[in-house]
């Protein structure tokens, strides 16, 4: 199955992703500023991915958990209120603006505003181990990762990879521009509600 974006998809992604780095360029400094002033750590947090036809970037992020660099390396432990989020993470979190340095990736063409999300097979994640293994992978590994999909907007936090690849195979088969700006306007609709971080259960380690 060859699957083809929408025509319209990359120039969405291309003007909204400009039009949120100029918009949102305040929000930057002062969250640089929350971070820093916090613990002195880095100010973002980058991890290798994987992207469209498995092709490897650096996704980037606000740091949102302690500094891994003064302490203990992160385990992949997946918790509703994980004790190494910070103050300032917590907040960033639940707005989902840890996710803004992104629109570098989406505008580099890394990654869209809308589709599966970036699938992290690096050391120590269980969740995603041997994910190429998981019904559907081929499908969703056709389309560029996304900022936010269906699985984010309708689907528990913490479902597990073999569930939630059903949410991303659903909206690649039907994926349309149109869906993507009912997406995008949903996703933005739970960030100004301040609710990602409110729904979820815990998943034991290995699960």
């Amino acid at each position: 199955m060859n699957i083809k974006e929408p025509f319209l998809k990359r120039p969405f992604d291309i003007f909204l992703s400009l039009l949120g780095l100029i918009i949102s360029l305040p929000l930057w400094i002062i969250i640089a500023l929350a971070i820093y002033l916090e613990d002195r750590g880095p100010i973002f947090f980058k991890t290798k991915v994987c992207g469209r036809y498995d092709k490897d970037f650096w996704q980037i992020k606000f740091r949102s958990m302690i500094d891994p660099g003064k302490g203990k390396k992160h385990e992949m432990i997946f918790l509703e209120n994980d004790p190494r989020v910070t103050k300032v993470g917590r907040i960033l979190r639940a707005t989902a603006m840890d996710e803004l340095p992104q629109l570098i990736n989406i505008l580099k063409g890394d990654m869209s505003f809308v589709g599966p999300r970036p699938i992290d097979r690096s050391e120590g994640n269980p969740r995603y181990k041997d994910v190429s293994e998981i019904p559907g992978y081929e499908i969703r590994r056709q389309v560029r990762p996304g900022l936010t999909g269906i699985a984010q907007v309708y689907a528990d936090k913490y479902i597990s990879p073999k569930n939630k690849f059903r949410y991303d195979n659903l909206y690649v088969k039907n994926m349309s521009f149109w869906l993507d700006v009912k997406i995008f306007l949903l996703s933005l609709w739970v960030t100004l509600k301040m609710g990602w971080e409110r729904s979820g259960r815990k998943v034991k380690k290995g699960s």
